[in-house]
């Protein structure tokens, strides 16, 4: 009997992955003329083919949208559908309304839960792989099995909320995706609102401030950020960061001792539309302000915290907790700095600068609550 011919499978390849290697290789390996190699978030040099046609992504989907603008998604074939369909159910109710092809693109999985499959990933025949630098670093084995069979995967990080990976994120998703003039405008947009905070806060106090996730509701303590996410974004607002070195880099609750010993001027909830979360914080496009204020009311009657000079103060917000690593933080960080020095942002309205990015760059209409004071001035 003759034997059939084997194709040993790359070093660190599965089995399984290793029999869709023909498929995954169809695509990659067309004849099209390449472009100039691309520069990623990470440094990486990346060449692609001159205009991908079977993309899979992960994460910072509204970032993707805003860059290749909605037809953008005509060209993808999966993404990591928890991501967005489950965690923010309601972003994804609006943009699978503006763009009906979402619902019917695969799932491949999400780096947060390590459902992200590679076999899934491969039997989509993509000829580009976008991820966030996370993702890319905590799941490194699937990802040099992806590599290992001619997919290119370009990885932005929008995560550090450092203006440089903001900016390499956008330009290189905007040259692979042919869309390199609307990638442009969005990173002079977040450069020029970045330097305009940092002026306008300049000099002032540092007032103390902390911020805490809302999902679980005020009976639970929710995460806080050191030199994280919205850690660095109440620094880029001109304040000090009550957490910052008080708990591990990154994200992780603070004792509510320590929190009382701060003594926080300003306190932001960060709230959303998060599914099966009942106690939650409620914001975002389907909610109302009434709504919100009712949801964050009860952190004003944690125990202790009516002594807070934020809650005597008047000081407690919410924030959409969404408006972090993605290119509209500039205007949660416009919000944090214009409560922390209103005489430098009189003329500025975070509300309205949010309604005039999705005016110019989503095909989604702005609406909802995404910023507010638990009492609104002088009341």
């Amino acid at each position: 009997m003759t034997q059939r011919p084997t194709t040993a499978a790359p070093a660190g390849l599965s089995r399984r992955s290793a029999l869709l290697l023909p498929l995954a290789a169809v695509l990659p390996h067309r004849a099209r003329a390449a472009i100039a190699p691309i520069t990623d978030a990470m440094g990486r040099s990346i060449t692609l083919p001159a205009s991908p046609e079977r993309i899979v992504i992960i994460f910072n989907f509204e970032e993707f949208t805003a860059i290749a603008g909605p037809s953008g998604w005509e060209r993808v074939v999966g993404l990591g559908r928890k991501q967005w369909a489950g965690y923010r159910q309601a972003n994804w109710n609006r943009y699978r309304a503006a763009i009906p092809r979402l619902d019917s693109l695969a799932d491949v999985g999400i780096a947060d839960d390590k459902s992200f499959s590679v076999e899934r990933t491969l039997s989509l025949r993509p000829d580009l792989l976008i991820v966030h630098e996370f993702a890319y670093r905590s799941m490194a084995p699937l990802m040099q099995q992806i590599e290992q069979a001619g997919i290119p995967i370009l990885a932005i990080d929008y995560n550090a909320q450092d203006p440089a990976k903001h900016v390499a994120s956008t330009l290189a998703v905007g040259s692979a995706m042919g869309t390199e003039d609307r990638a442009r405008a969005l990173a002079d947009l977040y450069l020029e609102r970045m330097r305009d905070i940092a002026r306008r806060v300049a000099g002032g106090k540092a007032s103390k401030v902390y911020v805490e996730v809302g999902s679980a509701g005020a009976g639970t303590i929710g995460n806080t950020y050191n030199n994280a996410m919205w850690g660095r974004m109440i620094e880029a607002a001109g304040g000090t960061n009550i957490a910052r070195d008080r708990i591990p880099t990154g994200w992780a609750p603070m004792a509510a001792e320590a929190v009382l010993a701060s003594a926080p001027e300003f306190v932001f909830i960060l709230g959303s539309s998060w599914t099966n979360a009942p106690n939650a914080v409620r914001a975002g496009y389907d909610v109302d302000i009434d709504t919100t204020r009712r949801t964050l009311a009860p952190y004003a009657e944690r125990p202790g915290w009516q002594a807070l000079p934020a809650i005597r103060n008047g000081e407690l917000h919410m924030i959409e907790t969404g408006l972090a690593r993605c290119l509209s933080d500039w205007v949660a960080t416009q919000y944090i700095a214009k409560q922390l020095h209103p005489d430098a942002f009189s003329d500025i309205d975070p509300v309205k600068s949010l309604r005039q990015y999705h005016e110019m760059f989503l095909p989604v209409s702005f609406a909802g609550t995404w910023m507010a004071r638990l009492r609104p001035p002088n009341a």
